[in-house]
């Protein structure tokens, strides 16, 4: 009669499907702040960084995708 299997919380799991959507908000907020402030404080200090910023984040978004494509399958 005893069913081994575990009951899930439906409370808990109820109340972390609410409270994701929330702390994905507050963290892109986050993100998208240190981003503008990181901008601004490349932009004063010239072209020639700013440059040498974009250079490198293409490169790093290029080899995340090279990796992606590599262990995606």
């Amino acid at each position: 009669m005893d069913d081994p299997s575990p009951v899930p919380a439906v409370a808990e799991d109820a109340l972390l499907g609410l409270l994701l959507p929330f702390w994905q908000l507050v963290i892109g907020a986050v993100v998208l702040a240190v981003l503008v402030l990181s901008i601004r404080r490349l932009a004063q200090r010239g072209p020639s960084r700013m440059t040498t910023a974009l250079l490198v984040t293409a490169a790093a978004i290029a080899g995340i995708a090279a990796l992606g494509l590599l262990f995606g399958g």
